[in-house]
């Protein structure tokens, strides 16, 4: 059986990928990792990804091409903020049995294929707390009161931005006839904050695999992992601690920040970015400024807290 990790990526994100690569192989350095192009700019960081970290291309870009614009053709050109997240629904055809899937504004903390043995009791694992502040970024409540899904349910939405799964479960045609079944009900899904795949692949899930697992729900829990919350503490490697959990974080997550110079835990994305070289001078910058998404995120969450 063969597993291994997929990403999406194009010469503009090299800096983050080079970042996650680095994170990924420092704990893991033999898994088997494939990019798949985000679009046709990507020669370069695909280069750089190959010879530095053995990563290779997705073989069939026609596949991926054919799909991604079948995709964006059943919703409209012009519906979508990102059509081209789409591509990453080419995880479901590649040459690994079984996956997980990680965004480039990541790095992790751990070996990352250890997470593969999750999936011998599930056919899709996530590991995140996106369910825990409702279903804002992903359905609305139209969802529910249209009778779509159960609030039991609504408990397994995921973020987009690391999952996992096996080949085959999915087809080209659930595909297709998903994205249909979606274009004919709009507003059950929140694209407000210009969400593009996450909404539509959450409905997918929801409907077309039942065995799913989040990892944050093991004995014990989980840690965090989204880069916006503030209570997370150095530790060793360099790693981040989750002194609500008390255990070391798996991976972190930039959702919805511009990683730059001031932006949230900057010092762990350089330290991965900058491993196996020297880091550069930088003149000092303002914090970077949270998205109106995490504002409004944080906003709930302290609603929340008060009931």
């Amino acid at each position: 059986m063969s597993r291994g990790i997929y990403i999406i990526a194009n010469d503009r994100v090299k800096e983050q990928a080079i970042a996650l690569l680095n994170s990924i192989r420092f704990y893991d350095p033999d898994v088997p990792v494939v990019m798949i192009p985000y679009d046709e700019t990507y020669q370069e960081v695909a280069h750089t990804l190959q010879e530095k970290f053995g990563v290779k291309v997705y073989e069939d870009l026609d596949f991926i091409k054919r799909l991604a614009k079948k995709l964006q053709e059943i919703f409209g050109e012009k519906f979508f903020a990102r059509p081209n997240q789409f591509r990453k629904q080419a995880c479901w055809f590649g040459p690994f049995d079984e996956f997980v899937y990680i965004d480039t504004d990541i790095v992790v903390f751990e070996r990352i294929s250890d997470n593969f043995n999750y999936l011998n009791d599930s056919d899709f694992i996530c590991c995140d707390y996106q369910h825990s502040g409702g279903i804002t970024n992903v359905f609305t409540p139209q969802i529910l009161e249209s009778g779509v899904f159960t609030s039991e349910q609504l408990q397994d939405i995921f973020n987009g931005g690391f999952w996992g799964s096996k080949k085959g479960l999915i087809t080209e045609q659930d595909l297709y006839d998903t994205f249909a079944e979606c274009a004919a009900h709009p507003e059950y899904f929140d694209f407000s904050k210009k969400t593009s795949d996450q909404p539509i692949i959450n409905y997918m899930i929801l409907k077309k695999i039942q065995r799913r697992f989040n990892i944050v729900r093991r004995p014990g829990k989980a840690p965090g992992n989204w880069a916006g919350s503030k209570k997370f503490q150095p530790i060793d490697g360099p790693k981040l601690f989750d002194p609500d959990n008390n255990q070391p974080l798996q991976y972190l997550h930039w959702a919805g920040f511009r990683i730059e110079p001031g932006c949230p835990y900057w010092d762990i994305w350089e330290h991965y970015r900058y491993l196996n070289e020297p880091k550069p001078d930088r003149p000092y910058q303002k914090p970077a400024k949270k998205s109106l998404m995490n504002a409004l995120r944080d906003r709930l969450r302290k609603i929340k807290a008060q009931f």
